[in-house]
């Protein structure tokens, strides 16, 4: 059995550990929350490197890519360190694989015609494949990034003003304290209803989860979340919110579906080649292979 383990800084709460088969091959895949304590996440690394197939490094991102540029997430530096035998993912090779093909097969199987939607992307930096997605299906995008990650009231509306505003930004950005720029531990449990005229103002609120769940209004009426990491819980709590479906990138896998890293952990295990020979092409073969598809929840006939 291939073992694949996702170490979180995120919340112990949204812990999962599934067993299941992929091409005849048997898998246990768990995530594991370290509630925020790096410490307790890099000692996880190190007592679990080689002895496990592959890891996702979960709640945070190693890279973020930008129109073919890639900046560096500076204290993601010291998780993957701790990794020297077992490889380890952050998710960024389905971003830009899995992710934009979840908008394309949304828009060309009508569950969702995308064209002219207003979306609410609410980080793009660390989706760019997605942004990228979605503005060739002819959706209409609001982007962001100064919105919820600084807390500048700024949208972004163009691939090339998020471009222009990555290359002064980004650098600066992956330089600072992870935890003041992403909910980690406790704080993902936290709800701060803020800036909310623009999920009111969409149609579709994509994107990180967390990010989501965060900023989430008291009362929406009948929005699309396109995302992924949801448990039951969360979907409990978007129906209440008024969410009326949820399309998750990544599929159900025992009640819940997990992140990219964890996905991407578990594609890696099918290919044959070193981390550093992979290509996009890599992960399409794997993904059709695994004929992975959307997960999607129609919230109004949802029960919890």
């Amino acid at each position: 059995m291939k073992h694949i383990v996702s170490v979180s800084l995120g919340s112990s709460k949204r812990d999962h550990s599934f067993e299941t088969e992929f091409l005849g091959e048997k898998f246990l895949i768990e995530r594991i929350g370290t509630d925020g304590d790096w410490d307790k996440a890099l000692a996880l690394v190190r007592t679990l490197d080689g002895k496990v197939d592959a890891f996702g490094m979960g709640g945070i991102d190693l890279y973020l890519y930008v129109a073919g540029k890639r900046y560096t997430i500076k204290d993601a530096k010291k998780i993957i360190a701790e990794a020297k035998k077992t490889p380890m993912f952050d998710g960024g090779g389905l971003k830009n694989t899995l992710e934009r093909q979840c908008i394309s097969y949304v828009q060309e199987n009508g569950i969702v015609d995308l064209k002219g939607k207003k979306v609410l992307l609410v980080s793009a930096a660390d989706r760019f494949g997605m942004a990228e997605a979605f503005d060739e299906v002819g959706a209409k995008l609001t982007m962001g990034d100064l919105i919820y990650t600084v807390g500048i009231p700024i949208p972004i509306h163009t691939l090339e003003t998020l471009k222009r505003v990555a290359s002064i930004a980004a650098p600066i950005i992956t330089r600072m304290s992870f935890d003041s720029l992403y909910p980690t531990g406790d704080k993902q449990e936290v709800i701060i209803p803020k800036f909310s005229k623009y999920y009111y103002e969409a149609d579709i609120l994509a994107g990180d989860f967390n990010y989501i769940r965060r900023y989430l209004p008291e009362k929406l009426d009948g929005q699309i979340v396109i995302t992924n990491t949801t448990t039951r819980d969360d979907m409990k709590l978007l129906k209440e919110r008024g969410i009326s479906k949820v399309i998750t990138t990544t599929p159900d896998m025992g009640g819940r579906s997990f992140g990219t890293n964890v996905i991407e952990a578990l594609i890696y295990t099918f290919m044959n080649k070193p981390v550093e020979q992979i290509a996009p092409a890599d992960y399409y073969e794997v993904i059709k292979k695994l004929d992975m598809k959307p997960g999607i929840v129609d919230l109004r006939s949802f029960n919890a």
